[in-house]
């Protein structure tokens, strides 16, 4: 079992309740963490026997470009996405962050962090 991080996604982004917001918008960093067995490319050095992390990215730009009021539906929405493309991953963690979050005073981010445990299935 391998953990792959793929971190530091910084993405232009219309995300947010304020009208503003959805005009103007902001920027959002987005980190995956994902675990999945990675021996085959161990041993292959063939990239279709891992996670692709170009097909992460594309995943995570594609629902980054859905405007949505909040972080909670982005992050959701990407973790979906994420669990369908790559079934073999066991377990991810997804943080979605807004920077300079218009909040009323000085904050440097907002962030939600989803997680997704194969194991946890009933």
């Amino acid at each position: 079992m391998a953990t792959i991080s793929i971190n530091g996604m910084e993405f232009h982004a219309y995300h947010g309740c304020f009208k503003e917001e959805q005009v103007i918008g902001n920027t959002f960093i987005v980190d995956v963490i994902l675990e999945t067995d990675t021996s085959e490319a161990e041993l292959t050095d063939d990239l279709r026997k891992t996670v692709n992390y170009a097909a992460i990215y594309s995943l995570v730009k594609k629902e980054m470009e859905i405007t949505s009021k909040l972080i909670e539906n982005v992050a959701r929405r990407i973790l979906d996405a994420i669990i369908v493309s790559f079934p073999k991953v066991i377990f991810i963690e997804l943080k979605v962050a807004k920077m300079n979050p218009p909040v009323g005073g000085k904050v440097d981010r907002v962030s939600v962090t989803l997680k997704f445990d194969q194991n946890d299935k009933a």
